[in-house]
């Protein structure tokens, strides 16, 4: 891998006869040789050329389809544009965050569909926020205009040092972090990450991570590409709908390579429940990259046994540590090592302190999966709060530095000034510590919450939920909680109330659906707390509250409001009509483990964005091209939409 930059590493490798290959469904595809992709995207650069859009200028990429991003990708590379992967989301806030971002870049161009962009007009209006949206939308470039590829663009030589492209945190209300990252940066992480993983050109990639996510943009498709591998993208939407599917293409493509956030093994479960899938054959796989969220030692361990029957390698698992700012890989394990895992005291992993090895029995037991050590050339400390390096089995402020680490965000002094400590070293904002070599993820002393793969603020959610009756500004606090046992993190909402719980019961509904509403995220508890621990210069101790919610000091009050909870949703079942039933069962597989009534909210009952596509596939399965998936945030209640879906029908009868 000898190429100075994304550009030339495209071209030299368009020779190569290997291809993408875009999974629309279990027997829909579409191929696209090297080739054809390097054709496609200097067709496409001709376009952006056209508008307007060279060297150094910003490209939102704002579109759904991985074969559309994939090709607007690699135009803005050939031609020095910089793209800017945003997700399209489901919600208001992720439109907001669109807009926020658009002011930070300026005047940047925007690539999307006619769909997206009505819509965004629309809520531009709705939201009083027209102007904002008439700067991006004067530069807004419609891929269904699209229907001339022959005349190439004009390609720009890029040099290493320049940027390659931005990515943006996953901030939901505040100012958006757009890390900076240059050809260099990427190629240098392709380089180390191959020297490790042994990725070569006989190795086929499968994966459904989104491409505006560094695991699934950088990780299962720049370092593939570099590569020369065959890749395979499958929607995150279809994987969501119809998870099975994963494996089964796995099988049909003969996949080496897989890869999935802690959430996705959990779904894929979930599904497969007890039933005997068929035809699976996983003996080709060598590698199941396991990142970008919390890893769960157990769940890692019931996914490789439950498909072992099917041919999967107990040592494919392969539990990985990185992050955007370095351009995806901190740290890999040695090939074949499988899944290696210490249990220590969950009490006892301060900065600086020893970290306490106890019984997998013990209650305070925390077990941490071990993420391998440093790739090649990317170095990796731990220190205390002053940055001097702790001991050996201490926790410890991680911090990283190496060619494959971003110089720092985009237009962002301040931010840079406290990201970097002296040496330039990145401080990455979680904790670790090593033992025997190999290092573990302890936790994040920025206080991110971490759900399905994402990344989010704390402080962004207490905002949200602070729009609800009563509430105000130090009132609530959000965290992300694992109970002793639980496979994943949830996010745990604790708003001060001094009164009884049946007062306390309409401020948790009313928090868990904006939360639900406006970020998209499923809120697992509301807890009312008598008081918010603060240090003495008013900080919220996050941490305090997590750990009694963890060590289940608030159980009783969460039982009781449960009972309240259920007592509440005990009304009149609607109309009772055949429409409303078939929503209800779809709703209630969907949302298994949970008491639906047609007249609850959805939101309020813990509909995340990711159920919310799940209830809309299954709802368009029935009634094909009815109901929008945005229509269910119209109509929240299972008896609102079906007599929404009922006067659409209704009406299609008449005409």
């Amino acid at each position: 891998m000898k190429h100075a930059t994304l550009s030339a590493m495209l071209e030299a490798n368009r020779s190569a006869d290997r291809a993408v290959t875009y999974v629309e469904g279990e027997s829909t595809e579409r191929v696209v040789s090297y080739a054809e992709l390097y054709d496609r995207a200097l067709g496409i650069l001709h376009h952006l050329q056209r508008l307007g859009a060279t060297r150094g200028d910003k490209l939102i990429l704002f579109i759904g389809d991985n074969e559309q991003f994939i090709d607007a990708y690699w135009a803005a590379i050939l031609g020095g544009i910089i793209p800017v992967p945003v997700a399209l989301g489901i919600s208001d806030e992720h439109r907001h965050k669109l807009l926020r971002i658009a002011r930070k870049l300026g005047r940047p161009y925007l690539y999307t569909d006619r769909k997206t962009l009505d819509r965004l007009a629309a809520f531009a209006s709705a939201a009083g926020v027209d102007a904002a949206f008439a700067v991006l939308r004067e530069r807004a470039f419609l891929v269904d205009q699209l229907d001339d590829l022959s005349r190439a663009g004009k390609r720009y030589q890029a040099s290493p040092s320049d940027t390659a492209f931005i990515q943006f945190s996953s901030g939901s209300t505040s100012d958006p972090k757009g890390i900076v990252l240059t050809h260099a940066n990427v190629l240098a992480n392709a380089r180390q990450a191959t020297e490790v993983a042994g990725f070569n050109d006989r190795d086929i990639t499968l994966t459904w991570m989104p491409l505006t996510h560094d695991m699934g943009l950088i990780g299962m498709h720049v370092i593939m590409l570099a590569n020369r591998i065959s890749v395979c993208l499958m929607p995150t939407e279809l994987f969501i709908r119809r998870p099975l599917l994963w494996l089964t293409l796995a099988t049909r493509k003969r996949a080496t390579i897989l890869s999935s956030p802690n959430f996705g093994y959990r779904h894929y479960l979930k599904v497969l429940g007890e039933r005997t899938p068929e035809g699976l054959d996983l003996r080709s796989v060598r590698l199941i990259f396991n990142g970008a969220e919390p890893i769960s030692v157990e769940l890692c361990q019931e996914f490789l046994d439950r498909l072992a029957p099917y041919g999967l390698d107990s040592k494919a698992m392969y539990p990985v540590y990185g992050l955007a700012e370095a351009s995806l890989a901190v740290s890999f394990p040695r090939v074949g090592a499988g899944c290696e895992s210490v249990t220590l005291d969950r009490h006892h992993l301060g900065v600086g302190e020893t970290a306490v090895p106890v019984a997998s029995d013990n209650r305070n037991a925390l077990s941490l999966m071990s993420v391998g050590q440093p790739i090649s050339d990317c170095e990796v400390r731990l220190v205390d709060e002053s940055d001097v390096a702790v001991q050996a089995q201490q926790v410890g402020n991680l911090q990283i530095r190496g060619p494959n680490v971003t110089a720092g965000y985009f237009e962002a002094p301040a931010i840079n000034a406290a990201a970097f400590a002296s040496g330039g070293w990145l401080r990455t904002g979680d904790l670790g510590v090593i033992i025997d070599g190999k290092l573990h993820i302890t936790g994040r002393a920025k206080e991110l919450i971490i759900l399905n793969g994402q990344n989010y603020y704390p402080h962004d959610i207490e905002s949200i939920a602070e729009r609800a009756p009563g509430l105000e500004l130090g009132k609530v606090v959000a965290a992300g909680c694992r109970k002793p046992g639980g496979r994943a993190e949830e996010l745990v909402i604790f708003v001060l109330h001094r009164s009884g719980i049946e007062e306390f019961l309409p401020t948790a509904l009313a928090v868990a659906r904006l939360v639900n509403e406006q970020a998209g995220l499923e809120v697992a508890e509301v807890v009312p707390v008598k008081r918010i621990p603060k240090t003495t210069s008013g900080k919220i101790q996050r941490h305090h509250l997590q750990s009694a919610y963890e060590d289940g000091e608030f159980d009783v009050e969460l039982a009781e409001l449960a009972t309240l909870r259920a007592a509440a949703s005990a009304v009149a079942a609607g109309s009772g009509s055949s429409v409303e039933q078939q929503l209800k069962d779809i709703c209630d597989v969907a949302l298994e483990g949970k008491r639906i009534d047609v007249n609850d909210n959805l939101f309020e009952i813990g509909a995340s964005s990711l159920k919310l596509i799940e209830i809309h596939e299954q709802i368009d399965r029935v009634y094909p091209g009815q109901i929008d998936l945005t229509e269910i945030f119209d109509f929240p209640t299972i008896a609102e939409l079906a007599r929404h879906l009922e006067a659409k029908l209704a009406a299609a009868r008449v005409s």
